[in-house]
């Protein structure tokens, strides 16, 4: 048992995973291309079924036009904070194998590729916060996203900002946030509830 970042784990884990968790406060610095494609590298080590890697990852620097674009698809309650964001990105994944047959697990296995994502930048000091608060259709059609992909999530990127920038509404939703117990999520022989 230990605690890191407030979380206290039952078993002895890795303390990435207890330091990984979703800010919002960005400080608006540039995070470079490299940066970026190590998270990207970190996501493509994945496992997926059958090595599928059906996930893809469009992105838009903060720097580049493409970038209003982006911002353009989060609720009102994003957009807030992530306009200092470095980077915006949306996941989508295949919904089938590369010979055609249907993949039911292409976003479970975009959920393990975004995870590697999230603990690379948790690694190297970044902020990488999922989102679902966005307009899946506008991305899918403003990203030319083809027929057989599905658009399943947004990642904002940055560096730690400071707390005291972010509305005052969102300054006490900035801490780690603790998890359910395991005896709620693992059951033997059959499930409970």
């Amino acid at each position: 048992m230990k605690t890191v970042n407030t979380r206290t784990t039952n078993y002895d884990i890795d303390d990435v995973f207890l330091k990984r968790y979703s800010p919002r406060a960005m400080s608006g610095e540039v995070t470079t291309k490299e940066e970026l494609m190590s998270l990207v590298e970190a996501a493509r080590w994945a496992p997926s079924s059958n090595n599928n890697q059906p996930w893809r990852f469009i992105y838009a620097l903060n720097s580049s036009p493409d970038f209003e674009k982006f911002l353009s698809f989060l609720a009102e309650g994003n957009r807030v904070w992530c306009k200092k964001a470095s980077a915006l990105i949306v996941v989508v994944s295949k919904e089938t194998f590369d010979k055609g047959n249907p993949s039911t697990t292409h976003s479970l296995d975009a959920g393990a590729s975004w995870e590697n994502f999230a603990l690379q930048a948790t690694k190297i000091g970044l902020i990488a916060h999922g989102m679902q608060g966005f307009d899946y259709t506008l991305a899918k059609e403003k990203l030319s996203v083809p027929d057989g992909y599905v658009v399943e999530m947004m990642i904002a990127l940055g560096k730690p900002g400071k707390i005291e920038d972010l509305p005052e509404y969102l300054q006490e939703r900035e801490k780690p946030s603790q998890r359910k117990n395991l005896e709620e999520i693992v059951f033997e022989g059959k499930f409970k509830k």
